[in-house]
């Protein structure tokens, strides 16, 4: 999850907080997840009341106070809609001076945040692998034991784009099993099988759903499969 949010053209999900939570409890959600800035919605609610950035809790030492007292309130905000281009999200976070800009719908519904160092990570990167919605790429590596079934589960509900079902040996019944599983219950999600070495192996995998294949016994530095 924080990979997938970590040069995001537009956060779908970004971290909120509500207006009664106090600022202590800011600094330390802030601080647990290396953020500078989140969106203030009414509790319990997607709703849009204000921000809150490191600009303003920067020098405050009455940490027992309410965020509603030092967020940028809903009159004073800067937002887009979904769908503006990048080059007028460049010139609002110019024109304003200002590094954060929330994604709202027609009824000031939380549907986003974005950073201008997203706009500068993209400059810096052009060749990064991103998904449709302007995330990296995330890939995990998922083994045959008894867990791997949940362990897939909860790296898909977290937007994983690609699965390695990785072992030593990939020629065999667990690594076919899996794979098969996978592709059979999540067939969106991009599968690789291995490591394997032969020709055969390549083509059970393929039978079974595999979108790739992981070629080479042994790869890892410390492994000792050779």
């Amino acid at each position: 999850r924080r990979v997938k949010k970590f040069e995001a053209g537009t956060v779908v999900d970004p971290i909120t907080v509500h207006p009664e939570m106090t600022i202590g409890d800011l600094l330390r959600l802030t601080e647990d997840n290396n953020i500078s800035g989140v969106p203030v919605v009414e509790k319990g609610t997607d709703k849009v009341v204000g921000i809150v950035t490191h600009r303003d809790w920067r020098f405050e030492t009455n940490l027992k106070q309410p965020v509603s007292e030092i967020m940028t309130p809903k009159e004073q905000l800067v937002t887009v809609h979904e769908g503006e281009s990048n080059e007028n999200i460049k010139k609002l976070l110019h024109e304003h001076r200002i590094e954060k800009v929330i994604v709202i719908d027609d009824d000031f519904r939380l549907r986003g945040l974005i950073t201008v160092n997203d706009f500068a990570k993209a400059e810096n990167n052009p060749n990064a692998c991103k998904d449709d919605k302007g995330r990296l790429r995330v890939g995990a590596a998922v083994g045959t034991g008894a867990d791997t079934e949940t362990r897939v589960e909860a790296l898909i509900a977290a937007d994983v784009d690609v699965l390695v079902v990785d072992t030593a040996h990939g020629h065999s019944k667990g690594v076919i099993e899996k794979v098969s599983w996978i592709k059979k219950n999540f067939p969106h999600i991009q599968v690789i099988g291995g490591n394997i070495a032969t020709g055969d192996a390549a083509l059970a995998l393929r039978d079974v759903g595999a979108d790739a294949v992981k070629v080479g016994i042994g790869p890892g530095s410390i492994c000792t499969t050779r």
